[in-house]
């Protein structure tokens, strides 16, 4: 009897220590990523989008609290990475990148957050309290012990804090939303749809770079395609469409190219923040908005036809009125 009760707890605990496993690869990964474009502001290295930050989020919002550790590991083996071998420094990055996924994730569930993004104030939430509120947490610890350990300069703090942040919130904003579309997967739309999704995605891969690259200041083309994917496909259509911008732009201003070229680091930073940030809102918060009132169009018209099919059977000569008793003389 005793070991057919230990076989579930045994099972569940071998998932938790795969899961946590599969995350700490994921953020791992997704710092590597992060990594190849990094700018230097003030000495510091940032990186314009965080990945990790988006991963880690995602993941407490999808397997729950218990899988910190894996959120843990990965950022271990990411400062590892930075700070090979192992500096004292390190600590407080590490702590600051476990501890702000944990707040944000805190933060969404106290407004009872839904994983589906399908309301507006799920957008809303995302935004203010998991990005821009939860990844203060991050950047002050990670910018805090810098400046402690005299690595950056008092006069600079707020230039690397600022950028810190930015990057850590962007990383919320660009990636979660599409882990969480592809964790609750579905086919969006029917098979007529196709034809306009594949021209969305020729269009966005073809202006994107484009307009990331000129040096005629075309980022602003950015905003039709947005408009175009949110309307016609909802919030997958502009979250995937938002974080391929924003790679892109991203990747250009590493490279100081298009409208990024002569401008410092700090500018360069600044720039892209300010445009990859106005592209993550306009994109989660329009994909949402459509998405709760074709959820709202739907409850109404089921709301019509039901009231149609009562209104059918009370009617005289309607299948309740067929059912009535003759009037006896």
């Amino acid at each position: 009897m005793t070991s057919l009760v230990e076989r579930p707890a045994v099972r569940r605990a071998g998932v938790l220590v795969l899961q946590n496993l599969a995350v700490a690869a994921c953020y791992y990964a997704g710092g590597r990523l992060g990594l190849l474009k990094a700018l230097v502001v003030e000495g510091a290295v940032v990186s314009p989008i965080w990945p990790p930050t988006g991963i880690a989020l995602a993941a407490l919002l999808l397997l729950g609290p218990q899988i910190w550790p894996g959120i843990a590991l990965g950022a271990l083996l990411i400062v590892e990475h930075i700070s090979h071998p192992l500096q004292p420094s390190a600590v407080g990055i590490l702590v600051g990148n476990t501890v702000a996924p944990l707040c944000a994730y805190a933060l969404l569930r106290a407004v009872r957050f839904r994983n589906e993004l399908d309301r507006v104030r799920d957008g809303m939430a995302l935004v203010f309290l998991g990005a821009l509120g939860g990844m203060l947490v991050s950047a002050t610890a990670g910018v805090g012990q810098l400046l402690a350990r005299r690595q950056i300069h008092a006069s600079d703090f707020w230039a690397v804090w600022s950028s810190w942040w930015a990057g850590d919130a962007l990383g919320v904003l660009v990636v979660t939303p599409v882990l969480l579309i592809l964790w609750y997967a579905h086919r969006p739309f029917g098979w007529g749809r196709w034809p306009e999704a594949l021209a969305l995605a020729a269009c966005t891969a073809l202006v994107a770079p484009l307009a990331a690259t000129s040096d005629l200041s075309l980022l602003f083309l950015a905003y039709p395609l947005l408009i175009w994917a949110a309307v016609r496909f909802q919030l997958t259509g502009a979250a995937l469409c938002a974080l391929f911008v924003s790679v892109v732009t991203a990747i250009a201003a590493a490279d100081g190219v298009g409208p990024f070229r002569g401008h410092s680091q700090l500018g360069v930073m600044i720039n892209l923040q300010a445009f990859n940030g106005s592209v993550a809102l306009t994109a989660l918060l329009l994909g949402a908005l459509v998405a709760e009132q074709r959820a709202m169009r739907l409850r109404v018209e089921q709301a019509v036809a039901e009231l149609a099919e009562v209104v059918e059977r009370l009617a005289p000569g309607g299948s309740a009125g067929q059912r009535r008793p003759p009037d006896g003389g």
